[in-house]
């Protein structure tokens, strides 16, 4: 075990000074997973600073829709699986086969509104947002919270 958690900690970003990969950024063809394995990785050598892999509103729309378990992706990544691994596994591990269909559902992801989710994400982000997004910033769409937030653009 100590020497798969040597082969994460090569490949984990330190979130207590550093930011997980946009949600717009794919791993295994999907949006979303990239960022879970940034943030799975660092949680599991316990830098994750305020960032948590479980249990995630994000995290969970990508889990649900590839019907992979938070359980089963950590299994994969703290063996220190590589990106392209982890890539490789979630092809195999995911319920969703058809190609079209994951890119249906990353644009989805992409372009979800505010205003298309749930009341209480709208509560939720309706005090989120000003105390975290900059002020000049507009937001467009639920990824631009978190790459404005995380200074991406």
């Amino acid at each position: 075990m100590k020497e798969d958690l040597d082969k994460v900690r090569t490949l984990a970003k330190d979130l207590r000074k550093d930011y997980p990969r946009s949600p717009r950024a794919k791993l295994g063809g999907y949006v979303i997973a990239a960022r879970c394995a940034d943030k799975c990785r660092a949680f599991l050598l316990g830098m994750n600073g305020e960032y948590s892999y479980w249990p995630c509103s994000l995290a969970n729309q990508w889990f649900s829709f590839a019907g992979i378990t938070p359980e089963q992706f950590k299994d994969v990544v703290s063996t220190g699986a590589t990106d392209e691994e982890l890539a490789t596994w979630i092809a195999d591990a995911s319920k969703v086969k058809d190609a079209g269909e994951v890119m249906k559902w990353n644009n989805a992801m992409r372009d979800t509104r505010l205003s298309d989710m749930s009341l209480q994400a709208q509560q939720y982000l309706e005090e989120y947002i000003p105390q975290f997004v900059p002020t000049h910033r507009p937001v467009y769409v639920w990824f631009d919270v978190y790459d404005l937030e995380e200074k991406r653009f």
